[in-house]
């Protein structure tokens, strides 16, 4: 189970432009349909549309921004985004189950502030790795790290992901005063 994200913001985009498009047109007709004057003159865009060369400096550049434009949406459409959710291992029924990423970065993120010591955590997620910056109060940090990487390796052992990550660890600590 590895459910990718919508493409929604390339789709919007489109459906956007189309919209106004179609607005604009559907807005002339009617006006001319009326008889009333119109936003855009068709004599004056036919006029100056069948001005134009294939060979022209303004059609090569329109024709390659379209086209620069529609590749990348397509390419935008086709790679696939990064998983919303997270396969877990298979349980004992053969259930196919998956945690959020946002959910499995929270739970981590609590996981490495509930060690003792510990004021803040900041936590990011990725395929092969959980990177955890914790931040203390204390001037001698001497096995935080280390407590801090098992209380993350414990939750991540008890959600049990389908490909276990490695846990790095970083501690911030106030410098010293002489």
């Amino acid at each position: 189970m590895k459910r990718r994200p919508r493409r929604s913001t390339p789709a919007v985009l489109v459906a956007l432009v189309l919209l106004a498009a179609s607005v604009l047109v559907g807005v002339s007709a009617v006006q001319q349909l009326l008889g009333e004057p119109t936003w855009i003159s068709y004599d004056s865009a036919a006029r100056a549309l069948n001005g134009l060369r294939w060979n022209d400096t303004a059609v090569l550049i329109a024709a390659g921004a379209v086209g620069l434009v529609g590749a990348v949406l397509l390419l935008s459409a086709v790679t696939p985004g990064r998983p919303t959710v997270l396969p877990l291992a298979e349980g004992a029924g053969g259930i196919d189950s998956g945690v959020s990423r946002r959910s499995y970065r929270s739970t981590l993120r609590r996981a490495a502030a509930s060690v003792d010591g510990v004021t803040g955590a900041a936590v990011s997620v990725t395929a092969r790795a959980v990177k955890a910056v914790v931040t203390t109060n204390r001037v001698d940090t001497t096995g935080l790290s280390e407590a801090v990487r098992a209380a993350v390796q414990d939750r991540v052992d008890a959600i049990g992901p389908q490909r276990p990550p490695t846990v790095k660890i970083k501690v911030k600590a106030p410098r010293s005063t002489p």
